[in-house]
C-alpha cells in the first residue's frame, strides 16, 4: 500500500525528550503537523549533521506548529548517551523515539532487515495523521533542513488553499498554480 495520503499506523514508543523518558504514539502526530526523521544509528557520522541541521532550524518549523521526532533503532537510553557526550546532539530539543523493536521502521517502510538498521526517511505528516510527504535517502547521502522546511511550507500551502498546487522550487510568497484544462501544454 503506498504511503502517501495513507493513516500513520499504530504505535506505542519510548522517547528521550528535554532529559526525560516520554511515551509517543500515533496520537501524538496527530492535531498538529509532524515531520517524522528516521536516521540508521547513534554514534555514527552523517547522522549527526543532519540531526543538528533540524536542531539549528527547529524554531522555525516550531513557528509553523511543527512538531519533528527524530527515530532511530537505537535505544531511548542510547539517545540519552548520545545527547549527554555530543556537543552537536545535545542542542536538540525535539524528541527522540527508540525503535528497538522495529516497529515504527517496518510502518514507514523504512527498516533495512538483514542490517536491524532504518533507511534515511523523511515523512511529512498533517494534523488528520495523513502521510502527505515521503523522501528516502540512500545511508551516504545526508538530508537538509532548509529543503525540508520548504516542503512543510508548500505542503501546508497546499492544505489551506484547496485548489492551489505549489511548483518546483516554490518558496513562500511565491506564485502558485491552479490546476486547469487552460495551463495543459503551456507550462
Amino acid at each position: 500500500m503506498p504511503l502517501i495520503n495513507s493513516q500513520v499506523k499504530p504505535f506505542k514508543a519510548t522517547a528521550f525528550h528535554n532529559g526525560k523518558f516520554i511515551d509517543v504514539t500515533e496520537a501524538d502526530l496527530k492535531g498538529k503537523w509532524s515531520v517524522v526523521f528516521f536516521y540508521p544509528a547513534d554514534f555514527t557520522f552523517v547522522c549527526p549533521t543532519e540531526l543538528g541541521d533540524l536542531a539549528d532550524r527547529y524554531e522555525e518549523f516550531q513557528a509553523l506548529g511543527v512538531e519533528i521526532y527524530g527515530v532511530s533503532t537505537d535505544t531511548h537510553f542510547t539517545h540519552k548517551a548520545w545527547h549527554d557526550t555530543s556537543d552537536t546532539i545535545s542542542k536538540i530539543q525535539y524528541p527522540l523515539i527508540g525503535d528497538p523493536t522495529q516497529v515504527l521502521s517496518r510502518n514507514f517502510d523504512v527498516l533495512i532487515e538483514e542490517a536491524g538498521l532504518a533507511d534515511r526517511g523523511t515523512f511529512v505528516i498533517n494534523p488528520e495523521g495523513q502521510i502527505k510527504i515521503v523522501e528516502i535517502n540512500d545511508g551516504g547521502v545526508g538530508r537538509d533542513a532548509s529543503e525540508l522546511l520548504r516542503k512543510v511550507k508548500a505542503a501546508q500551502y497546499v492544505a489551506s488553499h484547496p485548489g492551489e498546487v505549489c511548483p518546483a522550487k516554490w518558496k513562500e510568497g511565491d506564485a502558485t498554480l491552479a490546476p486547469s484544462l487552460d495551463l495543459v501544454g503551456k507550462i
